[in-house]
């Protein structure tokens, strides 16, 4: 008879090997070794599990391991009181049409746990389905992708090589178009950015160390009721984790202080000249929200980008609105609790999730294990 049980060292090379041919469709030279060593480090590290709140595994009756989902503990809080939370990332199954039950008995075991609260940032159409049937809600304002087009003829250029390796030869024209374009172009056009002088421009923008950048994080998280208590170890762990996303470019991380010192915002992205970057996190300080993207747009113009894409945050909608991003559903953010008064934050937008607050960053999201 098949099991559900917890995820050990020895099950790491097994996960590794179903995460690249399932989720990735890549294979590597070393096997999945290198990618084994991180799975097992995140998910049986330190911060990985908590003796109860663990990640689990689906072995077949005949002893093979066909599933896994993953999942990191986190405390939080909301109204003083400190919580126990489940965060649910990598989730698969390995010939699903075989044990079409084996993805449900996975979720049902984690929800089964001690958590006061368990949610995912990367739930795709099926999952979420899974997800509701066992009482979860989906998220909609945190579910959505991002997406604002800084140079078009560079974005559009970048999409089709992506497909199409040989249009990339395109760029240096794009460049040129874009830069003709961009000299009477509109800051607020659906179609490109361009900075123009504005308040923004009072604020401060450093570019911090992890410890600063840490701080930076403490402050700004409490402003969501519904937040994360990360230990000074745990915060410093992910900040690590987050320095490599060799798919997404190099990192960019800056903190904006107003002029008279107040802490307004800070943004972490990953991205290249002409790419499109990849934005692990934005938070701003109340009334800052708008002022904080003018600086993130600013700076990702300034570095060559063709556009730049994340997650959406409830906080932040109004001002992205207001500034001509896009938005698309490409997966959702669903929340599992038992307690009302949990699920109520969740659902008003007043918790903190997605990016450091999810799993986009660990380097599963966009590194390679070469």
């Amino acid at each position: 008879m098949s099991q559900v049980r917890p995820f050990e060292h020895d099950d790491a090379p097994a996960v590794a090997q179903m995460f690249l041919r399932i989720l990735r469709h890549e294979t590597s030279a070393d096997g999945g070794a290198a990618l084994a060593v991180y799975l097992d480090d995140l998910f049986c590290g330190p911060y990985g599990c908590d003796g109860e709140i663990v990640s689990r595994v689906h072995v077949t009756e005949d002893g093979r391991l066909n599933g896994f989902i993953g999942v990191l503990p986190q405390t939080m809080e909301l109204d003083g009181e400190h919580l126990r939370a489940a965060i649910c990332t990598t989730w698969m199954v390995d010939d699903h049409e075989a044990d079409p039950f084996a993805g449900a008995r996975l979720l049902k075991a984690v929800l089964s746990g001690p958590q006061d609260l368990s949610f995912s940032e990367t739930s795709n159409d099926l999952s979420t389905a899974m997800w509701r049937r066992m009482g979860a809600h989906v998220l909609a304002s945190y579910s959505l992708e991002y997406l604002r087009v800084i140079r078009p003829a560079a974005f559009v250029t970048r999409m089709a090589a992506s497909r199409f390796g040989l249009l990339g030869a395109f760029t240096p024209l794009a460049r040129l178009a874009d830069r003709a374009a961009g000299a009477g172009a509109n800051r607020l056009s659906w179609a490109g950015y361009r900075p123009r002088p504005g308040k923004a421009d009072a604020l401060a923008e450093t570019e911090p160390d992890e410890g600063e950048l840490a701080a930076a994080i403490r402050e700004l998280v409490v402003y969501h009721p519904l937040h994360p208590r990360w230990s000074d170890e745990q915060l410093a762990r992910m900040l690590t984790h987050a320095r490599a996303k060799a798919k997404h470019g190099a990192r960019v991380q800056r903190i904006l202080h107003t002029r008279g010192g107040k802490l307004a915002g800070l943004f972490v992205y990953y991205g290249d000249r002409g790419g499109i970057g990849r934005v692990m996190q934005v938070m701003a300080a109340p009334g800052m929200e708008g002022l904080v993207l003018e600086r993130l747009l600013a700076n990702a113009h300034a570095r060559g980008l063709a556009a730049i894409r994340g997650r959406t945050q409830p906080a932040l909608l109004d001002a992205m609105l207001d500034r001509k991003f896009a938005f698309l559903h490409a997966s959702s953010t669903v929340f599992h609790s038992s307690r009302p008064e949990l699920a109520d934050a969740a659902m008003q937008g007043r918790a903190f999730l997605n990016g450091l607050s999810g799993e986009s960053w660990t380097r599963l999201i966009g590194d390679r294990f070469d």
